[in-house]
């Protein structure tokens, strides 16, 4: 179909060309600026292994949490009609656009000492969950969890509800139905929400310092390490970045059929 509409427009190919470039080019100096000399030091730094481990740690235990919340709501608003659903989703959406030091403002403002919620949690009981290894993992699944909810709301909308009433013809609840026909559908959608999300929660840094902090062994992940290093040991900070594309890459890789292919699927 190209040969028949014509070569491309120089005037369309010229910005297209620089926009790849503003994409690229910061990628590949991160790479060759990258001291790779270095990498089995800066790996070997128990400082950096605490703070790789605590990445992984929480950024799985977010994806869990998002799992079991975020697969009932994307189920709710693909299947269910119900008065406020635009809105609902509406409330869902706001996380990917909200700066992410406005998020963890938010946080505070809901969990700190003195939030809504955590003001009197720490007035009853003492205990506060700002600037806890558990304030981490919340900070992440409050900026993945768009991420899960929509790709497995797309995932439950491509798949169609028409394997749902076929069940239902049959005599099944829609719990059984959802256990026994929905869910196994959509599970390659689910399973690219959940890796979307991991890496999403992987490379968090505003929501999570703001609201929970930068504490080597506890609250300390590997996006605020390698912004405290970059003031004091930039070689290791780009060390560790490069570490970090390459977790970008691989999740490019696990979604390549989803995310690399046209909108219509052809390669």
């Amino acid at each position: 179909m190209s040969d028949t509409l014509g070569r491309p427009p120089a005037r369309l190919l010229l910005p297209a060309g620089l926009a790849t470039l503003v994409l690229l080019v910061p990628l590949v100096a991160l790479v060759a600026r990258s001291p790779w000399s270095r990498i089995p030091d800066v790996l070997g730094d128990p400082v950096v292994q605490d703070a790789l481990w605590l990445s992984l740690v929480t950024a799985t235990v977010a994806m869990l949490i998002c799992l079991v919340l975020g697969l009932p709501l994307a189920w709710l608003l693909a299947r269910v009609e119900f008065p406020g659903r635009r809105l609902l989703r509406a409330i869902v959406i706001v996380p990917l656009v909200l700066p992410p030091v406005v998020a963890g403002v938010a946080l505070v403002s809901a969990f700190g000492r003195t939030g809504l919620i955590g003001g009197p949690v720490h007035d009853a009981t003492g205990w506060t969950l700002a600037y806890t290894t558990s304030a981490v993992v919340l900070a992440h699944v409050f900026v993945s969890l768009p991420f899960v909810v929509i790709s497995i709301e797309g995932a439950l909308r491509s798949i169609g509800a028409a394997y749902d009433a076929a069940a239902a013809t049959l005599g099944a609840t829609r719990w059984t139905t959802f256990r026994r026909v929905t869910v196994p559908l959509a599970l390659p959608g689910i399973a690219a929400g959940m890796v979307l999300g991991w890496a999403r929660s992987i490379g968090e840094f505003g929501a999570t310092i703001t609201f929970a902090g930068n504490y080597p062994g506890t609250t300390q992940i590997m996006p605020s390490f390698i912004y405290q290093k970059l003031a004091s040991d930039p070689d290791a900070a780009l060390t560790l970045s490069v570490l970090l594309l390459g977790v970008s890459i691989g999740v490019l890789l696990l979604l390549r059929d989803r995310w690399l292919g046209t909108m219509g699927g052809t390669p």
